[in-house]
């Protein structure tokens, strides 16, 4: 599985009616907890204006855009540290995701069961929350018991490891997730930390799940508000959507889309905003690969230096490394050609220690 964002909550608020609408697929939702056992996985596309301009361009044969995988996780409930709910599997699945979806139920609907009887999104998130971090507690209190034991012996990183867990320890006794925990400067100190793969380490974002009369005044909504103001306090990113809406657009006809989406006075399916607010969160940028046979998406982290890009198509493209061809998409799409973006003086020869910029269109020159 690729860079994956699992997609978290209590049962009932709509996790794979937004599974459904992003990959696709059908995984089952019904109005009763625990419908989603196992995970579903969802290759998606990433949305991107400058991809599908490219496309248009070149009208390659085949066309490869940036993807992330969603991971539709099982409904959370209170006790899921313990084991409640089948806890502890779906927590396990939590583990395995690089970034992670909170969606929170923002609606009321009497047809639809909400485990604790009523709509609380604040309640909601802390009920996840709380969990996530209990399960990382049990995780640092294994690995502080090793530490306490190892620490008599003469190894100075254990000596380490039993400091930063102690500290740790303390931090997630009072509720904070530990990506707010500073390891300190340390390598080692920061390995001690990343080798616990902790669930609340990994960036997470909230989804605010609403009705479709609630879409026009969403930024007033009250219950959007208050994920809102979780969300600010902790630096995450708030997405608004209508997943029943989503998935109502993605069964229409492409060409029937857009008057659909401005009929709810929307630009676009807000899906896309889910999709690129994951890429985002993952650090993840993209570089084209463009011609007649091919445009190609390629997804990089931010910070990757040519030759490692170049890698990411063929190892030996890395291994023989000698020099890359830029040309920014913005110039390609407004001169049309590479052709004519050369004869603008537009074309960059880059080295072994150009970072790559999100959006660049490389070709590669190496020696095997």
């Amino acid at each position: 599985m690729g860079l994956s964002v699992g997609i978290v909550g209590l049962p009932n608020v709509g996790k794979s009616t937004l599974f459904n609408a992003l990959s696709r697929k059908q995984a089952e939702a019904a109005n009763y907890a625990f419908c989603t056992i196992d995970p579903n996985v969802g290759v998606v596309p990433v949305p991107d204006a400058r991809f599908d301009a490219l496309v248009r361009l070149f009208q390659p044969k085949k066309v490869v855009p940036a993807t992330v995988d969603f991971v539709d996780i099982a409904g959370l409930v209170r006790g899921a540290s313990r084991g409640e709910g089948k806890g502890n599997a779906f927590l396990s699945h939590i583990r395995d995701a690089d970034a992670v979806a909170h969606v929170v139920r923002c609606f009321e609907d009497e047809n639809i069961l909400h485990v604790d009887n009523r709509v609380d999104p604040s309640a909601d998130i802390e009920t996840i929350e709380t969990e996530l971090v209990l399960k990382d507690l049990e995780t640092v209190q294994k690995r502080l018991d090793k530490a306490r034991k190892a620490a008599k012996g003469p190894n100075p990183l254990e000596k380490k490891a039993l400091a930063v867990c102690e500290a740790l320890q303390a931090h997630l006794d009072q509720g904070k997730p530990a990506r707010l925990f500073d390891a300190g400067e340390g390598d080692d100190e920061q390995a001690i930390v990343r080798d616990l793969f902790l669930i609340t380490a990994k960036p997470m974002f909230y989804v605010c799940n609403v009705k479709e009369e609630q879409i026009a005044d969403a930024d007033r909504d009250p219950l959007v508000q208050e994920v809102k103001a979780i969300a600010d306090s902790v630096g995450a990113p708030t997405v608004v959507i209508s997943a029943a809406i989503e998935a109502e657009i993605m069964q229409l006809p492409e060409d029937e889309r857009a008057e659909f989406l401005e009929s709810l006075g929307l630009e676009e399916p807000g899906l896309h905003s889910v999709i690129q607010t994951g890429y985002r969160m993952l650090d993840l940028i993209t570089y084209f690969t463009c011609g007649e046979p091919e445009v190609h998406a390629w997804t990089i982290t931010k910070g990757t230096k040519a030759p490692q890009a170049a890698g990411k198509i063929h190892t030996d493209f890395e291994k023989g490394f000698i020099r890359a061809e830029v040309i920014k998409c913005a110039d390609m799409l407004e001169l049309g050609s590479e052709q004519a973006v050369k004869a603008a003086g537009k074309m960059r020869l880059e080295g072994k220690d150009y970072v790559v910029e999100d959006g660049d269109i490389m070709h590669f020159r190496f020696n095997v």
